[in-house]
């Protein structure tokens, strides 16, 4: 059995040093702070128009939006997404608020890229989080490029091992990569590593954009690769390409940073590119969500689950209570449209076009 030093010997890629990893990490956190125009507001879901139900025909009180994913029941079809993880206390402490307050709120959480903790130690801290979650479904994370510079399963089963986690988030950030001045750019031949890596997981691996949208052949590659669930991140919300221009010191990838920061489909266009994928697969809408109606509007075009980060990570680098707060007010904004529509449960909303004003 491999130890976790001889794996990290064994990777025969570029690395950067801790604490540049941990530095990035930070960069990411404090350029979504005080760059107002990383949040791009362009998702597309204000252009969706719902139809209200003077006579809702049902009582509020017995509003039902519970749902089940990886086998666990969710209070409401909420995931929180990717942010962070790494070998700082703000990071840790990130990651511990997030987790307390999905289990308080019963939903799920994914990590942030754990290919810190495979590079460092001192970072699997901040992704031992199950004794804090018992009850929610947890995903682990790897980037899928890293398949490309000398990761594999070994490291893909530590990062699951470490946060005992239900499935594998595989992140797919070519744009982010191409800006990033620590970029991994080799995205040639993922399809067949990621289909061997499937083979070998004990848990589902499910493919994820990270903000530019999956279009049909992106599906149609990870379906044959054997991927069943799909995390879609649109465009829209935070722009991982402006942040990386942010933080390069090269004007030309300052300037390709900035010309691409709206790039990709929006996740309203990626769940209708994902429709006649629907008997295949399961989606996972994130990108540009930023409240309960938002969630109602990707449910009713085919997101099962729905993936926020943004809105709460000012809440998480606070405390467990206002991530709490967060995620209960998301809650009570979708059950309110629920109700406004006259929807009752998740199964009167999934896929029900006629609830949007055509």
């Amino acid at each position: 059995m491999p130890t976790f030093d001889s794996n990290v010997k064994a990777i025969q890629h570029k690395t950067m040093s801790h604490t540049n990893i941990t530095q990035r990490k930070h960069d990411h956190i404090d350029w979504i702070l005080k760059d107002k125009l990383i949040e791009r507001n362009q998702s597309g879901f204000d252009a969706i128009k719902l139809t209200h139900r003077g006579l809702p025909e049902c009582d509020f009180e017995a509003i039902d939006s519970q749902t089940v994913f990886l086998s666990k029941k969710l209070s409401f079809p909420l995931i929180i997404s990717s942010m962070t993880g790494g070998a700082a206390h703000q990071l840790t402490d990130i990651n511990r608020h997030l987790a307390e307050a999905a289990e308080a709120g019963k939903v799920a959480m994914a990590v942030g890229s754990q290919r810190t903790m495979i590079e460092n130690k001192a970072a699997l801290g901040s992704f031992q989080l199950r004794q804090l979650a018992p009850s929610i479904p947890l995903i682990a994370n790897m980037g899928a490029v890293q398949l490309n510079y000398g990761f594999g399963a070994d490291q893909a089963k530590m990062m699951i091992d470490t946060l005992e986690a239900d499935a594998l988030y595989l992140h797919l950030n070519p744009l982010q990569e191409v800006i990033q001045p620590e970029g991994d750019t080799n995205f040639a031949h993922l399809a067949e590593k990621i289909a061997r890596l499937v083979d070998t997981l004990p848990v589902p691996v499910i493919l994820k954009e990270v903000g530019c949208g999956l279009s049909a052949a992106d599906i149609q590659l990870g379906l044959d690769a054997g991927i069943q669930w799909f995390d879609l991140a649109g465009r829209g919300g935070t722009s991982w390409s402006r942040i990386e221009a942010n933080r390069s010191s090269n004007k030309s990838d300052k300037q390709i940073g900035v010309l691409f920061q709206d790039w990709g489909l929006t996740t309203p266009q990626a769940l209708i590119a994902a429709r006649a994928y629907q008997n295949q697969a399961n989606f996972i809408a994130s990108g540009g969500i930023r409240n309960g109606i938002d969630m109602v509007k990707s449910v009713i075009m085919g997101g099962q689950i729905c993936g926020v980060a943004s809105p709460l990570l000012k809440p998480a680098l606070a405390s467990t209570a206002a991530t709490f707060e967060t995620i209960q007010q998301l809650h009570q904004e979708f059950r309110t449209a629920q109700f406004l529509l006259g929807a009752p449960t998740l199964a009167n909303l999934f896929l029900n076009d006629s609830l949007i004003e055509s």
